[in-house]
């Protein structure tokens, strides 16, 4: 495999390393720092360096063969925050005392999530993922443009790696209120990797990262939603936008060249938002990651189990699978996720 060459277009996913953010290639009518290189017709993004090498080598991760679960519960949580509608499941009887089926009723964002490409877009220029508009989701003529099943055809599995910086952070005396509006940065996120044993520069570069690599981000959203009363998760769930906080990544410059330079194929932690909210300025990660890079991001996923084998075992990597729906014209799903010791 070889080094990607930036203006060589489309890129090749099975290359062994690609142009830093700074290096990226002007593309003609795409917003500044776009990397919308896979293709025309792309949909997938970062999705693409999930090669069949690249998921044949992660395998190897494989260990113990244990299976954790990453989603939380559909009814978890109760009162989902930005307004969001409560999912709601109901029993259909088709011959009592016989036979059953059931109906759900969910908003995708309400719970453990992938954000899709329509989920969010760059801001200044209102445009998608690959160049798509508002007018390919809804309207008079609407297609197919960065809809949620194209992930779900692909597939999603690979090599997952762990960040736990809630227990980090507790462990050098850092506490802090997950509901907060509190930024990790990349000095944090180093200082917990080298606490792990990680190396968090990219493997090109001599570190841990591989190119197409998922990142897990405990920022301990979970545990302390399990520490509340129902009326207190109720009362934090409805605050007013201007008001809702919680603790995730930060957007400093140094955050986006790390997150863009190492490849990840996805990102996914266990806050509501992935990134600290709220976004004062208006220049979200989402619209970097999901609009500009077209890095899918997870949120409100169940590291909690993980987290604690993965301290047991000395060992943050391990193989992870994800389903998400196979809805065409979805904007997002729940992410069916599973990580395999």
């Amino acid at each position: 495999m070889t080094a990607q060459i930036a203006d060589q277009l489309p890129w090749n996913p099975n290359n062994a390393s690609f142009p830093s953010r700074k290096n990226l290639p002007k593309l003609p009518g795409a917003p500044e720092d776009a990397a919308w290189v896979w293709g025309k017709d792309d949909q997938l993004g970062r999705l693409n360096l999930l090669t069949p090498q690249r998921v044949k080598a992660s395998a190897a991760e494989i260990e113990t063969g244990e299976m954790l679960r990453l989603d939380l519960p559909l009814t978890v949580p109760e009162t989902p925050a930005f307004d969001r509608e409560v999912f709601q499941h109901n029993i259909k009887p088709l011959i009592e005392g016989i036979a059953y089926d059931d109906t759900y009723t969910m908003n995708t964002q309400s719970g453990t999530q992938w954000d899709g490409f329509r989920h969010v877009g760059h801001i200044g220029s209102k445009r998608f993922y690959n160049g798509a508009t508002s007018a390919d989701f809804v309207g008079d003529a609407p297609n197919h443009r960065c809809s949620i099943h194209y992930w779900a055809v692909h597939g999603i599995a690979g090599r997952g790696i762990l960040l736990d910086y809630y227990h980090y952070a507790q462990s050098h005396n850092k506490a802090y209120d997950p509901y907060t509006t509190h930024s990790i940065g990349l000095s944090e996120l180093q200082a917990c990797a080298t606490f792990q044993g990680i190396d968090l520069r990219p493997e090109s570069e001599g570190g841990d990262i591989r190119v197409g690599d998922i990142l897990l981000v405990r920022s301990g959203f979970v545990e302390k939603y399990g520490e509340l009363s129902p009326e207190q998760r109720h009362a934090a769930a409805t605050r007013s936008h201007d008001d809702l906080c919680f603790a995730g990544l930060a957007r400093e410059p140094a955050i986006r060249d790390w997150l863009h330079d190492c490849y990840l194929a996805a990102v996914a932690g266990d806050s509501p938002t992935f990134e600290a909210w709220p976004v004062p300025e208006m220049d979200h990660l989402h619209q970097s990651l999901l609009a500009l890079w077209g890095c899918p991001i997870g949120e409100m996923w169940d590291l909690e189990k993980l987290a604690v084998k993965c301290r047991a075992r000395g060992k943050w990597t391990f193989f992870m699978t994800s389903a998400p729906a196979n809805m065409p014209g979805g904007v997002g799903s729940h992410a069916n996720a599973t990580a395999i010791l």
